[in-house]
């Protein structure tokens, strides 16, 4: 691996977003929206409270996977992929470039949405505000690795979104949205906890109602930077140089 390639893509990636003024929007300023939205459907009830830190969970990790997913898949339909690894600039090298790329954005997205949601919408957070930040900028950093390997095997824009239910639906049904995952049947109950989405809300909703402690927070952070991790060392793998 060399930093030097690892910088030289992310800057090229950042450059690109920076031009493309509708893709920055969605990125930056839809999560929040769509956050500001369920407050405002549910102003002078107590749901906003109850569900809130699901959203700062389910949003920017929606968004952060089809972005991700599709900027990278065009990378290779246009064949920009295939002209950048016929320099000397590895597989590796590219995913981890993008990672850094959406990561930083990941930064960005989540200040916006958590402010929002905290000093806008009035969501109540009881326990360590950077602590929320944290576990917010980890969920969405899952969805844009997530969304790496999404691109790595989608031949077309119209395949990540039938990833969608695959990756991201089981997730949103399963993560303790809807249900608290204790009273789902114990099948359901058993995949919920592997998959990453639920233990960001998990923590979200722990930092929120501070009722848990810090080391239960940690450890589902350290989770799902498990289920990162391992996202984009498969998508390196699989990722192929061009799609016909």
């Amino acid at each position: 691996m060399n930093p030097a390639r690892i910088l030289a893509t992310t800057q090229r990636v950042l450059g690109q977003i920076r031009h493309d003024h509708r893709t920055l929007a969605l990125l930056l300023l839809v999560p929040a929206l769509l956050i500001g939205l369920v407050s405002w459907i549910f102003t002078d009830t107590p749901v906003f409270a109850q569900i809130g830190p699901a959203m700062i969970a389910l949003f920017p990790f929606i968004v952060m996977f089809l972005v991700t997913s599709i900027a990278t898949l065009r990378e290779r339909r246009s064949g920009t992929l295939e002209r950048l690894l016929a320099l000397p600039l590895g597989k590796g090298e590219f995913i981890l470039g993008y990672a850094l790329a959406f990561g930083l954005l990941a930064v960005l997205q989540t200040a916006i949405a958590v402010g929002f949601a905290v000093w806008v919408c009035g969501l109540e957070v009881s326990g360590n505000l950077g602590l929320l930040f944290v576990v917010a900028i980890a969920d969405a950093l899952l969805g844009t690795s997530l969304g790496l390997l999404a691109s790595a095997f989608a031949r077309s824009e119209f395949q990540v979104v039938q990833f969608m239910p695959a990756l991201i639906f089981p997730q949103i049904l399963l993560g303790g949205i809807f249900l608290p995952r204790n009273q789902l049947p114990p099948a359901l109950e058993t995949i919920g906890d592997w998959l990453p989405l639920s233990h960001a809300i998990d923590a979200l909703n722990a930092v929120s109602r501070n009722d848990q402690d810090a080391g239960y927070i940690w450890w589902r952070i350290g989770f799902i930077a498990a289920w990162i991790m391992v996202s984009i060392a498969l998508g390196s793998v699989t990722l192929r140089r061009r799609t016909n």
